[in-house]
């Protein structure tokens, strides 16, 4: 059994926006040395599933009963939420342009 890779949340993050502007699955994995595409689609799992925190936790350590983790401050948290309601914008504004885009063919 292979020893387990653990990837800061900036990576998992970065990687989910390259998906969401529709970079190749392939390229993602190489650009950022991901080693399995499973770990990809868990992750965009989770960002689809409002589970940011997840992202956070080590490998191996499941937060139970749907804990995230502790917060320093109630800034930090908002800082969190703020970035997560601004990408949820940002893929809304996409997918309301290829709406469009469908219409107009």
């Amino acid at each position: 059994m292979g020893t387990r890779v653990s990837y800061p949340v900036e990576v998992k993050m970065q990687a989910i926006e390259m998906r969401l502007k529709g970079v190749p699955v392939k390229q993602v994995l190489e650009e950022l040395n991901i080693l399995n595409n499973s770990q990809l689609k868990t992750w965009m799992k989770w960002y689809r599933n409002g589970e940011l925190h997840r992202l956070e936790q080590p490998v191996g350590k499941q937060y139970t009963f749907s804990k995230g983790p502790e917060y320093d401050s109630d800034t930090s948290k908002l800082q969190v939420e703020n970035l997560y309601l601004k990408q949820q914008i940002e893929v809304l504004k996409k997918y309301k342009e290829l709406e469009r885009k469908w219409y107009q063919q």
